[in-house]
């Protein structure tokens, strides 16, 4: 794994129960950050926190439904009165939704995937902002997917609300050019999770990296030296390259 010290910066990992983002928040804190895990699931919380704590690692729950428009705001303002500043955020959470034709899609589904892919990253650049320029060194990673790009056919709303979600980070990276924050979109690519599993059922997932196995590339992403700014960089093509 990429050896990087991160001790005594402060983290925030969103849907850190299970999949990349519970792989990122593990190797955060074995890096020496502190991570401040949330996710729907508090049993996934509660494991993801055991393996922290053997690891030799600290970490704060905070059971959270990110379609709550309130939660994330006062997480927001916990973390500025709390720890003042917020050295590296990873936005993973995110919403499948339904594979089928465009024109099937339930209202309710809409409302679920735009409002984790799309409306959240919204509130988090809103709630985050100020601590992540209160570091001498903010970074912020905003999981994303290729089919933003590829608009699939029967993935309409996931496609939709990735391709707006690209859109509202990068902009907000041309708002930040003249200072110390790093803002990057990732496209993680094909990897062993329960959402993969879902979209693909007849995929063997043992053919498929582990989430673990893109931490090198967050790692690069949420070091203080890194100079990468408003990218989207596809962790695939990197880990197909290696």
């Amino acid at each position: 794994m990429t050896q990087i010290d991160l001790s005594g910066r402060l983290a925030l990992v969103t849907g850190a129960s299970r999949g990349i983002g519970y792989a990122t928040a593990l190797e955060l804190a074995k890096a020496g950050a502190h991570v401040i895990a949330t996710a729907r699931t508090t049993g996934g919380l509660e494991e993801l926190d055991d393996a922290i704590r053997a690891a030799g690692g600290s970490a704060t729950l905070v059971p959270m439904d990110l379609m709550s428009e309130d939660g994330i705001e006062q997480l927001g303002q916990i973390v500025m009165e709390r720890w003042e500043k917020l050295d590296i955020l990873i936005a993973n959470a995110g919403a499948l939704g339904v594979l089928t034709p465009a024109s099937q899609v339930k209202a309710k589904t809409w409302h679920e995937v735009i409002g984790v892919n799309l409306l959240a990253p919204a509130r988090m650049i809103r709630a985050f902002e100020a601590p992540l320029l209160a570091s001498d060194a903010g970074r912020a990673v905003f999981v994303s997917s290729g089919a933003a790009r590829s608009r699939r056919a029967f993935w309409a709303p996931y496609a939709a609300s990735k391709a707006g979600m690209d859109a509202l980070v990068q902009s907000w990276a041309n708002e930040h050019q003249q200072d110390s924050l790093r803002i990057n979109i990732a496209y993680p690519g094909a990897v062993r999770s329960q959402m993969r599993a879902k979209a693909f059922p007849g995929e063997d997932p043992m053919t498929l990296p582990a989430p673990a196995d893109l931490w090198p590339h967050f790692a690069e992403l949420v070091s203080p030296e890194c100079t990468r700014h408003g990218e989207i960089i596809d962790f695939a093509a990197a880990l197909q390259s290696a």
